[in-house]
């Protein structure tokens, strides 16, 4: 395909805005806006629209759009392989209409064009990819006039060239597609997000006065709602804060719910430290931590001789939080003994120490924390029915790593800033694969297993930038990441060495002579190797 200097030029022009766009806004849903139109004033295009495809419900939705209204975006929904739109998603492949009325499959499901000369539109459409799983698509209508008819039954010179000027926009979008690929990703996590339904494990958060026919929480809080040791935008998080700050003003006790290693220590200090309370102590004790036999002593305090080695008199926790709050996390793992005697605190507060026989009055708040089923504990009878209603008054769920993946980038920012700190490294980046495989990993162990990668992936990295392969095997697995992998070994290597390559181009902004000596390459080598992966070293130059 020829393309002309002027043509060469605008695409330059073209790319180069865009960058910068994708590079300098912060805000992803202006940058899709703003993409859609500097596309339209560089291509002349009559209407574009960014679709995500929503994994859950296997629907593909308009998420931005130009040349549209709402009511028209609104309309543009569209299943897998249905359409134009719906094949591109299937097959991962641009698809050309040179002229929508003669194409079945072009749906015009929004009706934007009804009142166009169809046989002088067409139609590019082109697949946004997260690596080799297509997200979405970006497409743009733009007007062609119809070519001559020779009459020689032989295809116009005009005809080619139409041909050769789609194909040119087809190249166009699709480097345009691969620049905003991680802001539809983001959208599409966010989108997913939303549909989510809730388990009956983990049940989303709500606030019990709420009847059924009130609305749902806004997701928009008051930064005074927020908690400052606690990140998080995504929805779920929004209404946990909600939560946090409705139960730090009042005295009741607390049951924070939710899976190893979610964060419920920060929910508990951040619900303590909100409170009237916060400048009373606050005590931590880890339910799990101790053998049965030292636990009721080290809650409850002992008198001197109450049992072999105690020495001397000792307070226990209760005692030393007075006026303040105290944290009991894995309460599911107390002794029924000393079930029975923290219920008597809550409702009393009051106790004895182990041996004594003076009562002793405490004012504490307490905030107690589970991963496990407490209603199975008591149909096991392992827990007291009677301590979980005390406990259980107002209940809050700390919503798992993969029900607010969009919250991932920015937690893994935050381990990198802190782990460079610790470390004395100098991380400026993560890279498009390693970004990929942290927000498909579904994170069992979740933000403390977030917490591990990065801080493995800081101290391996040489080359302040966070590879795919500096994260940990389990995470490139490819059961893990929802993408089987039944390559040989030589593949997997392929992939780390067409990964360098690529990080080293952006790095050097597309000079191969530059990249291969950071690679330890010669030119003729990194030329083979450039030619081996298909890499076009002039995509990096913008």
């Amino acid at each position: 395909m020829l393309i002309s200097h002027q043509q060469e030029q605008s695409s330059i022009s073209l790319l180069a805005e865009v960058s910068r766009t994708v590079n300098n806004e912060e805000d992803i849903s202006k940058v899709l806006r703003l993409v859609l139109f500097i596309l339209s004033e560089h291509m002349n295009m009559l209407r574009g629209m960014v679709t995500i495809l929503n994994r859950d419900t296997s629907e593909i939705v308009i998420n931005e759009s130009f040349g549209l209204t709402e009511t028209e975006s609104q309309r543009g929904r569209y299943k897998i392989g249905e359409g134009i739109i719906g094949k591109v998603v299937k097959s991962g492949k641009p698809a050309i209409v040179p002229r929508i009325n003669e194409e079945p499959l072009f749906l015009d499901r929004t009706g934007s064009r009804s009142k166009e000369k169809k046989e002088e539109l067409c139609f590019i459409c082109v697949p946004i990819k997260a690596g080799v799983e297509v997200i979405g698509t970006l497409s743009a209508d733009r007007r062609l006039s119809a070519p001559a008819d020779n009459g020689s039954g032989r295809k116009s010179k005009a005809e080619e060239l139409r041909k050769d000027t789609l194909q040119y926009y087809v190249d166009l979008l699709s480097i345009i597609g691969a620049m905003i690929s991680q802001a539809v990703r983001l959208k599409q996590l966010a989108a997913e997000e939303k549909s989510i339904s809730p388990r009956p494990s983990a049940p989303t958060i709500h606030i019990p006065a709420q009847s059924a026919g009130e609305d749902e929480i806004d997701e928009e809080i008051d930064e005074t709602e927020r908690p400052a040791n606690i990140i998080g935008n995504s929805k779920p998080m929004l209404s946990l804060f909600k939560m946090i700050d409705k139960i730090a003003r009042t005295s009741a006790t607390a049951l924070v719910l939710g899976e190893s290693g979610v964060g419920k220590e920060l929910v508990a200090n951040a619900i303590h430290f909100k409170s009237l309370r916060v400048g009373k102590p606050f005590i931590k004790f880890n339910c799990a931590a101790l053998p049965e036999s030292i636990v009721e002593s080290e809650l409850f305090g002992h008198e001197r001789g109450a049992f072999t080695g105690a020495a001397s008199q000792r307070q226990g926790r209760f005692e030393l939080a007075d006026g303040g709050s105290i944290f009991l996390d894995e309460v599911g793992e107390l002794s029924l003994t000393v079930q029975a005697k923290l219920l008597r605190i809550i409702q009393e507060k009051e106790f004895e120490r182990l041996g004594g026989t003076k009562t002793i009055k405490t004012d504490v708040r307490i905030i107690a924390a589970t991963n496990r089923s407490l209603e199975e504990q008591i149909r096991e009878g392992a827990f007291r029915e009677d301590l979980y209603y005390r406990l259980n008054i107002f209940p809050i769920t700390v919503p798992s790593l993969r029900e607010r993946k969009t919250d991932i980038m920015l937690l893994a920012d935050y381990f990198v800033e802190k782990f460079n700190t610790l470390n004395h490294k100098g991380i400026r980046r993560i890279s498009t694969t390693a970004i990929d495989m942290l927000v498909r990993y579904h994170w069992p162990g979740n933000v403390r297993e977030l917490q591990n990668c990065i801080e493995r992936a800081v101290i391996l990295s040489e080359d302040n930038v966070i590879h795919g392969y500096h994260l940990p095997p389990s995470l490139q697995t490819a059961e893990s990441s929802g993408t089987p992998y039944t390559g040989s070994l030589q593949q997997k290597l392929d992939a780390i060495e067409n990964e360098m390559i690529i990080e080293a181009l952006k790095r050097t902004k597309g000079n191969m002579s530059r990249a291969a000596a950071q690679l330890g390459l010669s030119d003729r080598i990194m030329g083979l190797r450039m030619k081996k992966f298909d890499i076009d070293y002039r995509k990096f130059r913008t």
